[in-house]
């Protein structure tokens, strides 16, 4: 199914200056490089902008200070990459979901489901769970007991929510993603055998949430794990009990965070970044973590947090690695010979 709008409708809805034909009819999204006619793309990074020139797009969003190279139509704003998301978002095809559920899913009875959701083959719901308005739930996805899902939220096929979760508006769960389970609490016995603590919490979701696929988010111990509004999370991610994630943060792929972390808001974990340490660590607003960076102990600070080693050829890796053990030793002999200079 396609979707055109002219360049004058783009405008008015995602916002700019039309340089050029207002009706020109755009068709879809391209980039500067491989954009055919009919589609729109855009100029974010001084990096791509010898491609400009060369473009075949019918239309391209730029800043006032690269119009005049554009061959084609453009669209004129303050910031194109945010500019093109907007746009992005008015060729996305519409769900094709009808209201009502599937004679193949299996709903409790003492569940509510709104007639306007749609509840795809072989999905099942528990007791006391409440579907709101809107909600698609597609195939295969298993709902557990007192679950809440705000109106308009998307659960993808094979996504798992265990029971005593509560998910806002507006949110999108990928498939194979499991929220609620247990989160890892143990202790050690005398013997050394490990006693498992009972993770009785549950987890709280704001709206307007993204959560990857396979990612997975740990119910609480005793407080529940909470992730508030507008947080984007990848694939992949892992979160653990009695974490809270601040509003609008993101998290990329692979990224873990371990238990009873609190992280602020508007923050960015790059991939594979982390937190684990000896105590529950706090991360303040504004914070970026590097990729491959384990954040170990509380930032009060905002900015930048980098902590990975670049790679080498490997043999000299090997060899760079082995003198981090005699770091320690030449900062003491460092300093001795600082205080027979005095």
């Amino acid at each position: 199914m396609s979707v055109n709008h002219t360049l004058g409708e783009i405008a008015e809805t995602a916002g700019g200056a039309i340089v050029g034909d207002a009706e020109t009819v755009i068709d879809g999204l391209g980039s500067l490089a491989s954009a055919r006619a009919g589609q729109i793309s855009h100029l974010s990074s001084p990096s791509y902008k010898p491609l400009l020139a060369t473009t075949q797009a019918s239309a391209v969003i730029v800043k006032a200070d690269d119009v005049h190279a554009c061959p084609s139509a453009a669209l004129v704003v303050d910031n194109p990459y945010l500019t093109f998301a907007r746009v992005s978002q008015m060729f996305k095809v519409a769900r094709d979901a009808d209201p009502g559920v599937d004679k193949r899913a299996v709903i409790h009875p003492t569940a509510q489901v709104h007639p306007t959701a749609h509840i795809a083959a072989n999905v099942v719901v528990g007791a006391r769970t409440d579907i709101a308005a809107n909600v698609v739930v597609y195939s295969n996805s298993a709902i557990g007991e007192d679950c809440h899902i705000g109106a308009d939220t998307e659960i993808r096929a094979n996504v798992t929510l265990y029971g005593n979760v509560t998910i806002g508006e507006r949110c999108t769960i990928h498939s194979g993603a499991v929220i609620g389970a247990d989160g890892f609490g143990f202790t050690a016995d005398n013997e050394g055998k490990w006693q498992a603590i009972a993770q009785l919490a549950g987890v709280r979701i704001g709206s307007d949430v993204s959560i990857g696929a396979n990612t997975c988010i740990d119910c609480g111990a005793i407080e529940d794990t909470v992730i508030e509004d507008g947080v984007q999370i990848d694939n992949l991610v892992q979160i653990g009990h009695n974490c809270r994630i601040g509003a609008h943060t993101l998290l990329c792929g692979v990224v873990a965070i371990a238990g009873s972390s609190t992280v602020g808001k508007h923050c960015v974990f790059a991939g594979r970044a982390g937190i684990g340490g000896d105590h529950p660590i706090d991360i303040c607003d504004g914070v970026i973590v590097s990729s491959n960076t384990t954040i170990s102990q509380s930032v009060d600070t905002p900015g930048v947090y980098s902590g990975s080693i670049l790679f080498h050829e490997h043999n000299k890796w090997r060899r760079n690695a082995l003198r981090f053990s005699a770091l320690d030793d030449l900062f003491k002999r460092v300093r001795r010979l600082e205080k027979k200079q005095r």
